[in-house]
Order: structure tokens, then sequence, then C-alpha cells
């Protein structure tokens, strides 16, 4: 009954508070490691702004939502533009811009009458010069060599080009027939660039040399030689050259010697030679 009676007796109120004490401090070191491990396992979310995409605009859509050109400047380009094609109706600036002589210079007109100058302008090309007597001149292009992307390439020399029209015998105002540059589709981009190059080069040396530059497509003087639709038009050329300068034949017998024959077929065209019917057979 003593026994009953101590375990039926409460504790006294110290210790009880020391228990309570104890389970509060587990309680608390056991919820912070929930949290921690939580807090590891699961982090917290971050919230993020999302930004919606707008669609590009339809063109029609852009061009109403532009704004419209002022009056005034509309009524300024219609203007220029009709400007501009009545002087492209009266001539090609582009072409009046390749001579230093004024137009109505009748005496350097006179002064280079009989004198033809015809350039192939390629870095196998040549250079052409046609004197009143009948006589010709063939110069081969100069061109250095220069490293391209670890190839080997020809470019024109500028400096040789000016020091050898500075030495032609034609007097300023001698009108030069340049073949245009027309380079052919498949070429790389380097040999485009190297093409409008050679042909830009040659019209500035020509024009600064006091020479009045006319460019000729190779359809052009080709179709008036006859050598259009041939077979082997290089070597046409070479043989049509060398019926109209028989003396230059020996300078044209190899196929390199193509830019040669061009060139002084050129200047025959700009000096009016034709050849003879029924001498020249097409290959």
């Amino acid at each position: 009954m003593a026994a009953a009676a101590a375990a039926a007796t409460p504790p006294p109120s110290g210790s009880q508070d020391h228990m309570n004490a104890l389970r509060s401090t587990a309680l608390r070191r056991s919820t912070l490691h929930w949290d921690d491990a939580a807090a590891f396992f699961a982090p917290s979310f971050r919230s993020r702004s999302c930004r919606r995409r707008v669609p590009a605009p339809a063109p029609a859509a852009a061009a109403a939502s532009a704004p419209s050109r002022s009056p005034a400047r509309a009524k300024a380009r219609a203007r220029a533009r009709a400007k501009l094609l009545a002087d492209a109706g009266t001539g090609d600036p582009w072409l009046a811009s390749l001579s230093l002589l004024p137009v109505d210079d009748g005496a350097a007109a006179a002064a280079s009458s009989g004198w033809a100058i015809g350039i192939d302008p390629d870095t196998g090309g040549a250079i052409a010069v046609l004197s009143p007597d009948g006589s010709s001149q063939v110069f081969d292009n100069p061109f250095v060599h220069i490293v391209v992307s670890e190839v080997i390439r020809k470019r024109l020399d500028t400096k040789s080009i000016i020091e050898l029209l500075r030495g032609l015998e034609a007097p300023p105002g001698t009108t030069a027939y340049i073949e245009k540059s027309s380079p052919f589709p498949t070429d790389g981009k380097l040999g485009w660039w190297s093409t409008g190059f050679s042909y830009g080069l040659w019209i500035a040396a020509l024009v600064s040399s006091g020479f009045s530059v006319v460019p000729v497509a190779s359809q052009t003087w080709k179709a008036y030689f006859g050598l259009t639709r041939s077979g082997s038009p290089k070597d046409d050329s070479r043989q049509a050259a060398s019926i109209l300068f028989p003396d230059k034949a020996l300078s044209l017998n190899r196929k390199k010697h193509h830019g040669r024959a061009e060139a002084l077929l050129l200047a025959a065209y700009g000096k009016g030679l034709v050849l003879p019917s029924g001498v020249f057979s097409k290959t």
C-alpha cells in the first residue's frame, strides 16, 4: 500500500519543471534539424518575372504603322529623280567622267585622230597602240606576285602601268578602248575581286594620263569581228589579230598570247578596221 501511495503521489514541482525543460529543448533541437534538412533537400522557391514575347508585326502592318513621308520630302525626291533621268537621256555621266578633256576641245580631238589604244585589263592581258601610219605596238600588262591565303597570285603593277602609259607615243586625248569587266559566274570571290580591281586600276591610270576611255563589252567587239559563237574564241582571236597585223604573227603564236590578240582587236575595233572577207575561218 505504501508503494502504491508513493507511486500515486505526484513528484515535486521542481523535478516536473526540469523534465518539461528537457522535453522542450529536445523538441526545439529536433525541429531545427528537420528544418535544416528540409532546406537542404528542398531549397526555397524564388519567383522569377516572366516576359511575354511579342511577335514581330507583319510587313503590311509595319508599313501601315510607319510614319508617312512628308509631302515636301517626296516632292524633292521626285525632282531629283526627274533630273537624273533627264541627264541620263542627254548622256551618261559616268562615261563623261572617263576623260579629262572638254567635250568641245577640237584641237585635242584632231591631234588624237588616227590613234587608237586597246586594253585587255586582266593580269594576263595586254595594251596595244595603233598609230596613224598603220604601225602597231603591243605590251603585256605588268604585274607582280603576291601571296593571298597561302596562294601565289598575280596583281597588276600600278607604278609600271603609269610608266608604260607615259612612254607611249600616242598624244593626250587618244581614245582607249578597254574591255568591260565581266567575270564568269563560276569564278570565286577572289576572281571577281581581281577582275574588278584590274578594270578600275586601268581606267584610273588611263584617265589620269590624259586618255579618253571607252568601255566595250566583249560581246560587242567579238560580234564585230564574227567571233561570238566560236568553239575556241581565244584561238580565233589570235588568228584574226594575225590577219589584221601580220607583223605581229610571231608574237601571237602561243595560247598564252590571247591577251595581246584581244588588245589588238580592241584597238582595231576602235579604229574601224575589218577582216578581209573569205580569209578568216573559225576554228
